[in-house]
């Protein structure tokens, strides 16, 4: 276990054969196409920024020009949302202001943007325009159209501050000194484009709400894109991702510890498959020591050199689509060591994310007696950590069900592996952030086995009894989600954030169970003897149950109506009050 290892310049060159033989084996799912969704952009410009900036930047890039020529803008609108300093007007600015005379301005200091190329809303909730103090709709008032097709910001902070900004909308303080490269940009937007739908959502495995109570909300804070929004619909909510603001970053898929959100492609389980054949067929040709590296696929092709031959790339279309379960599949599937290529570029909320992760990654080694060292960050352009020969040798390979499509139960077996593999030293460990690992306690005297937290559970993790009232949990299934919480109406269940380094983790164990309470008109059970006690308690006064009545509460569904209707019968008078 945790074997240190020493490779010589031959080693080297054998794990270089291995590598080229592996690499003529085992092949990235590249050759796949996501659906599409489409962009139309027919070049109507909204400007927004002081009126000065605004028109220099027309005047001095020539930009009314390309109105009457067929492949250029379409319309240029101005919208001034702050105070030019006219003190000191020259040639220039005289010639500015007349040539861009013609042009739509309007004025508002508060403005609210959204959209995407081809559908940008701007919204003025403050301008001298306004009629019966309602918002404008700029596009409509100005072009008669629904949305303006490109924005040009030109003030010093960003009306859209996101990571990653919508296609379409161009951030460009200053561009009125040297307009030609921000005006050829704007050009090459438009027309007709297409993008790949980067990711999709299961609602069926979605944990963010249920019976009006919010759960899991992990997705919502990692987006750079500003892409992913909880949309209420009635009493329930729902996570969308509006796939035209998406940039694939892959946050979110890392993020959702259900597996509700994943790449379209290559799907997560093409992903691990092709990492665990990777790594087979090195082995078998004779290569030690294999590292895998996770690193951006645009940043492995602007490396100037190959890795050493014991590192193997998994290219990534962003970092973020790996996360926590696959790094430890990756040693699971016979990985010496993890390395995450870091790089320049990478927006905040993501670097988060990833730090966050691999924190969670090493107390889960540290859990079950593994060195941290085994996942690593590796800096840009550092050479020598990337191309480094790994301390340890790698562990057993995992013999695991590689069809499961359920991404829990993928890292449920990686984590079982390193319990095997390690010393699991039977403590409930801490973990930063909102780790998805967990147990809960239940509260046996309130709880009445109403079974509403099974109802609402997105995992198998809590489930009831088949022929008798019980409920049962099974930790290594819990993600921490609380909707179990919050919906349970006796407040009997409590949350227990960490990892339980523990076999009981694996084991489904019951938390409380009571012989059923049968109807006492026909026999059946169906409910629990605590559940039908509470009932009474809460329903003691309701007229309903005045009188020999309450006697219903101890009736099935079915007795319960025909009692109701025989008693209609006998009385005709309660008919009225129905």
């Amino acid at each position: 276990m945790n074997q240190c290892i020493t490779l010589t310049p031959w080693d080297g060159e054998r794990n270089r054969q291995a590598r080229l033989v592996t690499q003529t084996q085992v092949s990235w799912p590249v050759n796949l196409a996501a659906p599409a969704l489409g962009y139309n952009s027919h070049g109507h410009l909204l400007i927004i920024g002081s009126e000065l900036e605004a028109r220099l930047f027309v005047s001095n890039s020539g930009a009314t020009s390309l109105l009457q020529q067929a492949d250029g803008l379409a319309s240029i609108t101005l919208l001034v949302n702050a105070p030019s300093d006219m003190t000191g007007v020259n040639e220039s600015i005289t010639e500015a202001l007349e040539t861009t005379s013609t042009l739509a301005c309007y004025h508002s200091r508060r403005v609210s943007l959204s959209g995407y190329l081809g559908r940008f809303s701007v919204w003025l909730e403050d301008s001298v325009e306004l009629e019966d103090n309602r918002p404008i709709d700029l596009a409509r008032a100005a072009l008669n159209r629904d949305a303006f097709d490109l924005v040009l910001d030109l003030g010093d902070s960003p009306l859209m501050n996101l990571e990653l900004t919508s296609p379409g909308y161009f951030h460009a303080p200053g561009a009125e000194d040297n307009p030609k490269p921000t005006l050829d940009a704007l050009v090459d937007q438009i027309g007709e484009f297409e993008k790949p739908q980067y990711v999709q959502i299961n609602s069926a495995l979605c944990a963010h709400q249920d019976r009006g109570k919010i759960g899991c909300t992990r997705c919502l804070s990692v987006c750079p894109a500003d892409a992913i929004q909880s949309v209420k619909q009635r009493i329930e909510s729902y996570i969308e991702i509006d796939p035209y603001l998406c940039h694939g970053a892959g946050s979110c898929t890392s993020a959702c510890p259900s597996g509700a959100i994943e790449y379209r492609l290559p799907r997560p389980m093409q992903q691990q498959d092709y990492m665990r054949r990777l790594l087979a067929a090195y082995r078998q040709a004779g290569g030690e020591a294999p590292v895998v590296r996770f690193v951006d696929a645009a940043y492995r092709e602007r490396e100037t050199d190959a890795p050493a031959g014991h590192v193997l790339d998994i290219p990534l279309e962003e970092l973020g689509a790996a996360g926590l379960d696959h790094w430890l599949g990756a040693l699971a599937d016979g990985a010496s060591q993890v390395r995450i290529q870091w790089h320049t570029g990478i927006p905040v909320s993501l670097c988060q994310l990833l730090e966050n992760q691999l924190e969670q990654a090493h107390r889960l080694l540290e859990a079950l007696s593994h060195q941290r060292e085994r996942i690593v960050i590796v800096g840009e352009a550092d050479r020598d950590a990337r191309d480094a020969i790994p301390r340890l040798a790698p562990l057993a390979v995992c013999e695991r069900d590689t069809t499961t499509p359920s991404k829990r139960d993928r890292l449920n077996a990686s984590l079982a592996w390193l319990a095997d593999q390690g010393e699991a030293d039977d403590q409930r460990h801490p973990l930063p952030g909102d780790a998805p690992f967990g147990g809960i306690e239940v509260n046996q005297s309130a709880c009445t086995l109403c079974m509403a937290c099974v109802a609402v559970c997105p995992t198998p993790a809590l489930a009831g009894g088949d022929d008798h009232p019980l409920l049962s949990f099974r930790e290594a299934d819990c993600i921490q989600c609380g909707l179990c919480e919050k919906n349970c109406p006796e407040n009997a269940i409590v949350l227990q954030p960490g990892f339980l380094a523990h076999p009981d983790r694996e084991r489904r164990h019951v938390c409380k169970e009571e012989a059923p309470f049968h109807c006492i008109a026909c026999g059946k059970p169906f409910a629990s003897q605590s559940a039908i006690a509470t009932i009474k308690a809460k329903l003691a006064d309701h007229p309903y149950f005045a009188g020999n009545a309450v006697s219903r509460l101890e009736m099935c569904e079915d007795c319960r109506v025909r009692d109701v209707w025989k008693n209609l019968g006998r009385d005709p008078l309660a008919q009225l009050k129905i």
